[in-house]
């Protein structure tokens, strides 16, 4: 379903809530809910998304979204884009036979978030861009497994996202591959969705990943960081630059 360019995480947490949520409508199944995340959310981003367990309460709406797991696109090399281990989420029941599903709060605290930069864009300008490009896609006429028709297809609001205590590393040529250790700030995001009267699970994670572009886009400094790593790239090139200067 730049940081989201340049780390859009909450792109494909957004993928396995949303799924969830939509698929809780067709039975109050867990299990469903687990392999609805892992059909549209890889087919959303393109790359393997997957959940261990599911545990939605029917009556009031809340519940939890455990082990999910967000690899990487074709030609990456870090072990996964996110991973995160537990997330709550609480969905208006009052809502769900709506044509707009309210999502009251989803609480995503001490995410696991590779960001890899490749040999012309991120991960996570990868997952970015194949999200905007299933978003392009023209709506199926039938078949239960295509992707659904605009009439169809659920909206959604989502009133509050949070995501705290993010434990991000950055990798690229110039760390040598290797990840390194990186600040991220925690994000708030309110009501999003409200102004239009709902928006599709795939547009849902545009809007997300363009607000924490503009919060998170000065986060990472590949050039920086590379130059810390021993034996790094950047460090080489740092020492080589000095070399230069000291003909001078």
């Amino acid at each position: 379903m730049s940081l989201v360019k340049k780390i859009g995480i909450a792109a494909g947490v957004l993928v396995a809530v949303i799924a969830g949520a939509l698929f809780w409508l067709h039975g109050n199944i867990d299990g469903l809910i687990r392999d609805a995340i892992g059909k549209y959310g890889s087919e959303m981003t393109q790359a393997k998304v997957s959940v261990g367990k599911v545990k939605i309460n029917a009556l009031d709406g809340e519940g939890g979204i455990y082990d999910l797991f967000i690899g990487n696109p074709k030609g990456f090399k870090t072990s996964h884009a996110m991973k995160v281990s537990e997330f709550s989420v609480a969905v208006d029941p009052a809502t769900v036979t709506g044509k707009v599903i309210t999502i009251k709060k989803i609480a995503i605290v001490g995410a696991d978030v590779i960001y890899e930069k490749g040999d012309s864009m991120t991960n996570f300008d990868a997952i970015q861009k194949n999200i905007t490009s299933y978003v392009g896609q023209p709506a199926a006429k039938s078949s239960s497994d295509a992707k659904p028709s605009a009439k169809d297809e659920k909206k959604l609001i989502v009133n509050e996202l949070t995501i705290k205590g993010t434990k991000a590393q950055a990798a690229s040529m110039l760390t040598g591959g290797k990840p390194v250790a990186v600040s991220l700030p925690d994000i708030t995001l309110r009501n999003l969705g409200k102004a239009k009267g709902g928006l599709t699970p795939a547009e849902l994670a545009q809007e997300i990943a363009g607000a924490m572009q503009k919060q998170l886009a000065s986060s990472v400094n590949f050039d920086s960081l590379g130059k810390l790593v021993p034996g790094g790239a950047g460090e080489a090139a740092g020492k080589s630059l000095g070399k230069v200067k000291g003909l001078f």
